[in-house]
């Protein structure tokens, strides 16, 4: 099954001729998950043909306007096609404010079913076939929550030379225990999966995390990430401004993903407009002097998330 992470947009505070505000989108397998929705992001959506009309649900991290002012358009976009299924809007109070005011102040024409859920607890907030994805609390300026989304363990690898020992005929009783399922043979007996298949195995994980401070819990919710999105706004020398601010230096993002453990990449996203292209080297440096497995998040940039196996 595909997984895919897709950067709208890696700035913050404002947008840039190359850096668009922050968004990154996950592609699974045809379903696809939008984590916030700064200025433009449609037009990044359009850059790298993605089919708007299969984002099932966006999930905002507070409604500071970098991180929201893109949903407008994102719904007038939307009732451009024919949808049958509703489009589901997570995020922390006011964010239902936010979209209902839009909708009447601009007089949108909305064709399809708009689900918006203020998030009250942390916890799992949204249930798709086989993954869940969570929201856990940071501390900004306003409310603001971070999301992780998790897949469920997978069966372990299938073992045909087991299966015909049993006497298993290949075909759908095959399928069934690559499922996890039991079978019953014709003479009776039952079969379980576990005497066909290997250890089960991990699925893959995403976490995205921006405007915060540095909160030792983070690290428990993003352990074990393939990827962790994480702002790295500031370089260490500005750590007074930054955390006057709620924001997180480079080396901090790298801090908690040494912390969490079982991280593969961290990813830094959510730049300060000061820092030009060529500058965001030194927020890639420090984080790496942590967590050498650190890599500057770019406009347009797709990234394949593998099973491990």
């Amino acid at each position: 099954m595909n997984l895919e992470l897709f950067v709208l947009g890696c700035g913050g505070m404002m947008p840039l001729p190359r850096r668009h505000l922050t968004s990154v989108l996950l592609r699974r397998e045809g379903e696809l998950f939008l984590f916030d929705c700064g200025e433009a992001t449609q037009i990044s959506l359009k850059k790298l043909n993605l089919r708007w009309k299969n984002i099932s649900a966006i999930f905002i991290s507070h409604t500071h306007a970098d991180h929201v002012t893109g949903l407008p358009g994102i719904l007038m976009l939307s009732s451009q096609v024919e949808r049958s299924e509703p489009l589901y809007i997570f995020g922390p109070p006011k964010i239902r404010e936010f979209v209902e005011s839009s909708i009447k102040v601009l007089d949108m024409y909305i064709n399809y079913e708009i689900i918006v859920k203020e998030i009250d607890e942390p916890g799992v907030i949204y249930q798709g076939d086989s993954f869940r994805i969570e929201a856990f609390r940071l501390e900004h300026t306003k409310p603001c929550y971070g999301y992780t989304l998790t897949e469920e363990m997978r069966p372990g690898v299938f073992h045909p030379e087991k299966a015909l020992e049993l006497g298993i005929p290949m075909g759908e009783k095959w399928s069934s225990l690559q499922k996890g399922e039991h079978v019953v043979l014709a003479d009776g007996t039952d079969i379980s999966p576990d005497m066909v298949l290997g250890e089960p195995r991990k699925g893959r994980k995403f976490s995205f995390v921006t405007d915060t401070l540095y909160l030792p819990d983070i690290a428990g919710h993003v352990k074990n990430s393939d990827i962790f999105i994480c702002e790295g706004m500031f370089e260490n020398e500005l750590a007074e401004s930054a955390h006057e601010k709620k924001h997180m230096t480079a080396g901090e993002s790298a801090r908690i993903a040494a912390e969490a453990g079982g991280i593969k990449k961290l990813g830094l996203i959510h730049y300060s407009p000061r820092y030009t292209d060529k500058d965001l080297k030194v927020l890639a440096d420090q984080a790496q002097e942590v967590f050498p497995d650190t890599f500057l998040t770019r406009d347009g940039q797709i990234i394949p998330i593998k099973y491990e196996d």
